[in-house]
């Protein structure tokens, strides 16, 4: 249509405005681009959290999840362009005069743009870390607790702000995203994040429920898909257009592409799920160990150096299949190992010692 026609124009004329002034901050929108990584969630922000308080760390990964979920619904619905392809293939431009946008190695995501996953899952995770800090504090009933809690309020929203606008534009800078597209991403993700603050079931989900809910998540996407592919619609559009259009072939990953994000959040959810339904995190993280300051010390420095060395595990990429059956296990044996294997460990560790102390 015009109307899209002409905002996308426009985004255009922002990302060129931002890649001409902003050319001494590269390094900083592109680290922010990397901030704004979904990946992040699982091997950062989780262990992190789930060590500190549980029911926080269960509900971001559910947040992440599910978020991620409804941007592929999303992306597929709205059929969204992306900067670095629309600008070569647009009419909009007389003469062939089409602007030229400077491309990165994380430019080249192979998946559609609206919304913009890297917005909406930095949102909805920023958003349960800042309202379940803020919980804590709300709690005070003191004058000077009280006055403490706004100023404290004050500061946890602005650093959320600023950290969303500088995602934001990092993904519009590196002509990945339309300013319209993160926009939308980073309200969808508050959204999500606000509906599981009013979502207590998930804190006791059973195995089965997790497994009922990563077979429905991955039955309704793959219908989806399938239906629209009867209609000759197809939904990996995007993927021909990336490869086509990409600065450097190098810079293609399959990792991107819109059923290799759902392999990977069905295997986290199903990781998270099998570890709070074991055996070792009922021995652990239920055990008298879970309250000592030491124990949950020592699993966020175990489970924070074990989850990088997941990154030192390649998965070949020569057979399709193959990579989203190992990146399922991958992503699964993540929230597996900080959940319930590393706290055994170190449950074990701890009991060691004090029997010889004894």
């Amino acid at each position: 249509s015009i109307e899209m026609d002409l905002l996308h124009s426009n985004g255009v004329l922002i990302i060129q405005h931002l890649q001409r002034d902003y050319r001494a901050y590269q390094d900083f929108l592109n680290f922010m681009s990397h901030v704004g990584d979904p990946r992040n969630i699982f091997l950062i922000y989780f262990p992190l959290w789930f060590q500190l308080n549980q029911v926080v760390g269960t509900k971001m990964i559910w947040v992440a999840v599910i978020g991620d979920w409804f941007n592929l619904i999303f992306k597929w619905i709205l059929f969204g362009h992306r900067p670095y392809w629309w600008v070569q293939e647009t009419m909009i431009y007389p003469n062939q005069s089409s602007p030229c946008l400077e491309q990165f190695p994380i430019t080249c995501e192979t998946g559609p743009g609206s919304p913009s996953g890297h917005a909406m899952g930095s949102s909805c995770v920023w958003y349960v870390m800042v309202t379940a800090a803020l919980s804590y504090t709300v709690r005070w009933k003191h004058k000077s607790a009280v006055t403490l809690h706004r100023l404290t309020w004050s500061f946890l929203w602005s650093i959320f702000w600023i950290i969303q606008i500088s995602v934001c534009i990092s993904r519009v800078f590196i002509a990945t995203h339309f300013p319209h597209q993160v926009v939308l991403g980073v309200f969808a993700g508050i959204l999500v994040a606000e509906a599981f603050e009013h979502t207590p079931a998930i804190q006791t989900a059973s195995l089965r429920m997790y497994i009922k809910t990563n077979l429905f998540l991955f039955i309704f996407a793959l219908g989806f898909y399938l239906s629209l592919k009867l209609l000759d619609i197809d939904l990996l559009w995007s993927v021909p257009k990336a490869k086509k259009w990409c600065a450097n072939p190098d810079w293609i990953n399959i990792d991107t592409t819109p059923f290799a994000g759902l392999v990977r959040n069905l295997g986290a959810l199903f990781g998270l799920g099998l570890g709070i339904n074991s055996e070792m995190f009922i021995m652990s993280c239920k055990g008298k160990n879970s309250c000592k300051i030491s124990f949950r010390i020592l699993c966020i420095a175990a489970s924070l150096a074990t989850l990088q060395l997941y990154n030192f595990v390649k998965i070949p990429t020569h057979t399709e299949y193959l990579f989203y059956i190992l990146s399922f296990c991958k992503s699964a044996a993540m929230p597996l190992t900080v959940v319930a294997l590393v706290p055994y460990c170190v449950h074990l560790l701890m009991r060691t010692t004090e029997k010889k102390l004894n």
